[in-house]
């Protein structure tokens, strides 16, 4: 037997699992990655990647690598069973500096995602080793895995101080955690089918709403085109081996389905499943272990990704003694409840999808009314029925009150405080934050993430972030190396940056050249945010309130007072 320690086991070379070990790796710690199989799936799954997960592809330093296998701003649009458009998904927002939806080649971005391990010398993935054991022994994890060589099999040991299962729907880790996986199965199978060179060469997306036979057609970088068509209950599953019976699917499609040159054939039923949690001790779940959903908007790879992206924040805080373990008791709290919600959005654009002749009859009149309205119009379009990530609960603190763990997403029952004027009444707090264009004294035109960095940073708009601080609070910010920013209208920014020079840390002056931060700050009740690493407000109030805040973001966190210097 061999034994052979690391930081974080992760059991799964799926996209979840490569990616939560490439953000290990950028922030300098060892992940090793068993996988079942003996290569990367070679067949495509997902197709749509979102703006968020763009975010995270940066912060691993491969979005370079994955871009020329995507396509920007993806449009899909829902039509009937005569071709009338019911809805369209066109959203023009880039609030995280990218389109909101991208599509996208899976296996081509997977082998990128492996290929970034090879950066990390104490990083690696090891294929065809299948994982037949776990064991918590409090201060550490072993993992078992069972290997085949030449010799016969031989059973590897890799102990870690975390393991996290990525290994997909069927996964051994939830299984040996004894979590229940609460949902739905639909009985309902889709054949799917991918070709070479698209022989309709129209872009994006359609969902058609066909009484008839529901099926999606997508346009996919590289030259490729993909259907999905759902097979009725008294079609067995065999029936797609029936090369008469896929070109009946197909003739609808194409002049001619005999010359398509497929690449991809496969049946798949769509799952709306989630975990009852997320961890147990030292062993995680992420990606498809955690939770599956339909595919309908596309959501089942990039809740994956919003997964690893959460985690591996805390795992690397954890690691490296900035926050006590209790922090990792956030990653159900604050995952769960989004993956939850994603999928019961799915599950009803799903009904929506397979409504019979009477319902869809219904169905398409109710949606001609719904486009007469441009405000219910535009719930489709900009993509405003997807639940964003919203933590109430978590790293998160309270605006009103600046309690830790808990907060509240509106103020319309209750004034922030008698001294507030603001145009807005919700609170930023748990969301995402914008990602504009700026400029500072060594960079011009860049994305907010290329100045904030992949840490914490606590930032101001229009003024000196170092202002309200302690002493105390600013060795807290030294050890946690907390990025300091004052967010700037650009006209102002040379000022800033000479008035700052003397501050007792370091100041980044960041040029507002769009106007974008202004407009944020303008209608929230704020002139502070302090941001995680994953780009999500932990916490938002008045400048004067600096140090309370901190205080209270510390608690949130589990931060230690130390951290690393």
């Amino acid at each position: 037997m061999t034994t052979i320690d690391t930081d974080v086991v992760i059991i799964g070379a799926g996209p979840v699992g490569l990616t939560l070990a490439n953000l290990l790796g950028v922030r300098g710690h060892r992940a090793i990655v068993l996988e079942a199989r003996d290569q990367l799936i070679d067949y495509p799954r997902g197709v749509g990647i979102d703006d968020e997960a763009i975010r995270t592809l940066c912060t691993a330093g491969l979005w370079e690598q994955i871009r020329p296998y995507t396509v920007p701003h993806h449009i899909a649009r829902m039509v009937n069973g005569e071709g009338k458009v019911l809805a369209v998904n066109d959203p023009k927002s880039q609030e995280f500096g990218f389109p909101r939806k991208h599509g996208f080649i899976q296996p081509l971005v997977d082998k990128e995602l492996a290929a970034g391990l090879a950066r990390f010398p104490d990083t690696e993935l090891r294929f065809g080793h299948k994982v037949i054991g776990l064991e918590d022994h409090d201060d550490h994890i072993a993992v078992t895995a069972e290997r085949h060589t030449e010799d016969g099999a031989e059973t590897v040991t890799i102990t870690g101080r975390y393991a996290v299962g990525c290994e997909g729907g069927s996964s051994f880790t939830r299984k040996w955690m004894g979590v229940d996986f609460e949902g739905k199965s639909p009985s309902t199978r889709w054949v799917v089918v991918d070709v070479e060179n698209d022989p309709i060469g129209t872009p994006s997306v359609y969902l058609g709403a066909d009484p008839r036979r529901p099926y999606v057609s997508i346009g996919l970088p590289q030259g490729i085109r993909r259907w999905e068509f759902m097979l009725h209950d008294d079609e067995p599953t065999e029936k797609v081996n029936d090369p008469d019976f896929m070109r009946s699917l197909l003739k609808r499609h194409v002049p001619d389905p005999s010359a398509l040159e497929i690449i991809n054939q496969r049946t798949f039923t769509h799952h709306g499943r989630v975990a009852t949690d997320f961890r147990k001790g030292r062993v995680f779940i992420a990606g498809d272990a955690a939770h599956l959903m339909p595919v309908w908007l596309g959501q089942g790879w990039n809740t994956g990704i919003r997964d690893a992206t959460n985690l591996s924040w805390k795992l690397t805080a954890v690691l490296q003694g900035d926050a006590d373990d209790a922090l990792l008791d956030t990653y159900t709290a604050e995952r769960r409840k989004h993956a939850a919600d994603m999928i019961d959005v799915n599950m009803a654009a799903g009904s929506v999808m397979k409504m019979k002749p009477l319902g869809g009859w219904v169905r398409d009149r109710a949606a001609s009314a719904l486009n007469l309205v441009p405000k219910w119009k535009s719930y489709f379009t900009e993509l405003r029925f997807k639940p964003m990530p919203r933590y109430v609960s978590g790293v998160v603190v309270d605006q009103a009150t600046l309690t830790p763990g808990r907060a509240r997403p509106s103020f319309k029952h209750g004034k922030l405080a008698p001294f507030i004027d603001s145009a807005g009444e919700n609170s930023p707090v748990g969301l995402q934050f914008i990602q504009p264009r700026v400029n500072t004294a060594s960079q011009a035109n860049v994305l907010l993430d290329e100045v904030t960095g992949d840490w914490w940073t606590l930032a101001t708009w229009g003024t000196n972030p170092t202002t309200y601080l302690t002493p105390d609070d600013l060795d807290l910010i030294r050890r946690h190396r907390i990025n300091l920013i004052s967010f700037m209208p650009e006209t102002q920014r040379a000022w800033a940056e000479k008035r700052y020079a003397d501050s007792p840390l370091p100041v980044t002056v960041a040029g507002d050249t769009s106007g974008a931060l202004k407009d944020w700050f303008d209608v929230r009740a704020c002139g502070l945010v302090i941001l995680r690493p994953d780009r999500f407000v932990a916490a938002a109030s008045l400048t004067q309130q600096a140090s309370r805040t901190l205080v209270a973001v510390v608690k949130a966190g589990s931060l230690t007072r130390t951290g690393k210097a």
